[in-house]
């Protein structure tokens, strides 16, 4: 099957099988390595990428159901050749350990920042409840995204991540990738 995505700002047009995952489309078919494979099963966050500007675990969605759509990966977020001000807080703030789960919190973060501009540190943990990290105790991941809510982004203007439709951060019923623990306005229970 033939299917055609926006990847990063650029048309991708390719023969896919249909059973092909996406984050297997964006490593493999795209050859962007920076969405991880962690657990194929949606639990841990690590594929997350954005499209149509919602956080969706990309092991989760069928590349045949992205064609159409615009896909952001962590390649993308990187405006001409500087970070984006997430990858520049969680460096700041020292959100890195392994670096693993590092893409995944980061398209999260964004998809956060876009829905809710000045998130408090509840709805930072909140949002990050379906990324998971072996490394940290989450402090220095919480104070990165709080940080970047203060950052001037110069992505489409002040304060704001890549757009989220109709303010939402979480996804609707039955879509892909739905974090655990949100409802469909993409808040935690």
């Amino acid at each position: 099957m033939r299917i055609r995505v926006r990847l990063n700002g650029r048309t991708v047009e390719h023969d896919v099988e249909p059973r092909l995952l996406l984050v297997h489309f964006i490593r493999q078919v795209a050859r962007l390595t920076g969405t991880h494979v962690g657990c194929d099963t949606g639990n841990c966050g690590a594929c997350t990428v954005l499209v149509e500007g919602k956080a969706v675990k990309s092991c989760l969605m069928l590349a045949v159901q992205a064609d159409g759509k615009d896909i952001v990966t962590i390649e993308g977020l990187a405006n001409g050749g500087g970070l984006h001000p997430v990858q520049r807080a969680f460096i700041e703030k020292f959100g890195v350990q392994c670096g693993y789960c590092t893409p995944g919190m980061i398209m999260s973060a964004c998809a956060l920042l876009a829905s809710i501009p000045s998130p408090s540190e509840f709805e930072v943990r909140e949002a990050l409840e379906g990324n998971l990290c072996m490394c940290t105790g989450y402090e220095q991941i919480v104070d990165a995204i709080l940080h970047a809510s203060t950052l001037d982004r110069g992505h489409g203007g002040p304060r704001r991540a890549p757009q989220a439709p109709h303010g939402r951060l979480g996804h609707g019923p039955g879509d892909p990738g739905r974090a655990s623990g949100t409802t469909e306005a993409g808040h935690g229970r």
